[in-house]
């Protein structure tokens, strides 16, 4: 075992992020030992803290948007070696025998898949600790290859925020020449441009910002709509193929429902709680389907990955000291960043 790892935690709901030790399993034979170089924050990361899903265990030490050297292999570790750059997203661990995971999509295990932090740890017990941390040990089967020609301070947020937007792309075949909607221009909706962009689709950004226009056509946009404009909603209705809702909280989507082609759907990838209500009219009137869509599998994380060096493709950035994740945490809630954090580990000592 490793004893007294360094991490950031924190013990209660009303806690901010501090030094905290942690132990990590020692390195067995389908295992790595990952130096963690730099870790995204996400949103995902306030909730658990906050305990806002009711679901938080403490002490808890959050971060799954890990990039990393390999400094140590087990004896049975033929993917990796030492020295290799490789990246750890949400999950470190499924059954790999249901159907879910024999289809490579081992998010949606039926018999629940061990995220990254905050999920029962099946072999040192308690909890999983996350990538706010020094170093962290993980099966190979769940490690990810990074392509040398990415940024590599710029990669992280490409296991959480580009795969969510990535997968649902896919998955509803966005191709070129459809028209494309994104909900929201922040972590997951910049990077769901980026791709829907490069993916040759006519796309545009849904946004109640008019502040958000320029960056919106600087990354790659034909067009943004504001969506408090109700006169430039009601010009677009039925002719998007297909809409990527970002947005990170319960919210009207009347409005957004309108913009859908017959038999089109939106994908809510941003927030997880109930909504209130939903006009069923407008879905049954128009055959329109709202559908969800979670994190990919391993395979197409790195699918994910390959398509980013293929088109030079990462995250918009700011790179922070880890002492100051508690006020970036601050100006998160505020939507001040452009667009995700990345915490520099080196600066945990």
């Amino acid at each position: 075992m490793f004893k007294n790892v360094r991490a950031y935690a924190v013990n209660s709901p009303n806690e901010k992020l501090k030094p905290f030790k942690i132990n990590r399993r020692e390195v067995g034979f389908d295992d790595v030992l990952i130096d963690i170089l730099y870790c995204g924050v996400c949103h995902t990361d306030i909730h658990y803290i906050r305990n806002d899903w009711k679901t938080s265990n403490y002490p808890l030490v959050p971060g799954h948007e890990i990039i990393g050297k390999i400094i140590q292999v087990g004896k049975s570790v033929k993917k990796f070696k030492k020295n290799d750059l490789v990246g750890v997203g949400v999950i470190v661990d499924s059954c790999q025998k249901c159907l879910s995971c024999r289809e490579n999509l081992e998010p949606y295990c039926e018999k629940v898949a061990t995220f990254t932090y905050n999920a029962p740890d099946k072999i040192l017990g308690g909890f999983t600790f996350g990538g706010y941390s020094k170093k962290i040990v993980v099966n190979q089967s769940f490690i990810l290859k990074i392509p040398s020609n990415l940024d590599l301070k710029s990669t992280a947020p490409l296991l959480c925020a580009g795969i969510t937007t990535y997968s649902p792309l896919k998955k509803w075949k966005a191709s070129k020449g459809e028209r494309v909607g994104i909900v929201g221009l922040g972590g997951l909706g910049h990077m769901a441009l980026k791709f829907a962009s490069a993916m040759k689709t006519e796309v545009f950004v849904i946004t109640g910002s008019e502040k958000k226009k320029e960056d919106a056509l600087r990354l790659g946009a034909n067009g943004v709509i504001i969506s408090k404009d109700i006169d430039n909603i009601k010009s677009y209705k039925n002719s998007f193929d297909l809409l990527i809702n970002t947005i990170p909280v319960p919210h009207n989507l009347d409005n957004y429902l309108e913009l859908l082609k017959r038999d089109k759907t939106m994908v809510i990838v941003g927030a997880i709680d109930s909504f209130d209500k939903v006009n069923i009219r407008k879905l049954i009137f128009g055959r329109k389907s709202i559908a969800g869509s979670l994190i990919g599998g391993i395979s197409e994380t790195q699918e994910m990955l390959n398509f980013c060096s293929e088109h030079n493709i990462v995250p918009e950035v700011e790179i922070i000291d880890i002492k100051k994740i508690n006020v970036a945490y601050e100006r998160m809630l505020t939507a001040d960043v452009k667009y995700r954090f990345v915490i520099d580990m080196k600066s945990l000592i």
